[in-house]
């Protein structure tokens, strides 16, 4: 396993932002597997799906990104958020596209050599499901 640390500016687009970044470390260190170790910062935006729902629900205030989990794959990633408002209410589900730092996300990342990631339709889900493998 290899470690990467990755501090994501205001304005970044958090998950567009890790699936680029994870395209240039496994380039650059030859591996196609990877997963998220831990994650916080905050948050102007967030979109999550959550669970059994079609599209993605908006929420527009500063928001503390509180847990970041999931796996990386040149196939995308798959990126569960949890967050909290100002309140400290709390919200999670998946972490979809347009979801911005407001001031930094803190990322540890982790390389995985050994292990190819990849995504194929299941026919049981419907969904783009995980394929792991061992090289």
């Amino acid at each position: 396993m290899h470690i990467h640390v990755l501090r994501l500016p205001p304005g970044a687009d958090l998950r567009l932002a890790l699936e680029a970044a994870f395209a240039d470390l496994a380039r650059t260190h030859g591996v196609s597997a990877g997963c998220i170790v831990s994650a916080v910062g905050s948050l102007s935006r967030v979109v999550l799906r959550y669970a059994a729902e079609p599209e993605g629900t908006e929420t527009l205030a500063p928001l503390e990104l509180l847990t970041l989990s999931g796996t990386l794959s040149l196939d995308g990633a798959h990126l569960h958020a949890s967050v909290s408002d100002a309140q400290g209410a709390v919200t999670g589900g998946h972490l979809m596209p347009g979801s911005l730092v407001r001031t930094t996300a803190e990322v540890v990342v982790a390389l995985l050599p050994g292990w190819a990631f990849s995504r194929a339709v299941d026919g049981a889900t419907g969904y783009r499901e995980l394929v792991p493998r061992r090289l």
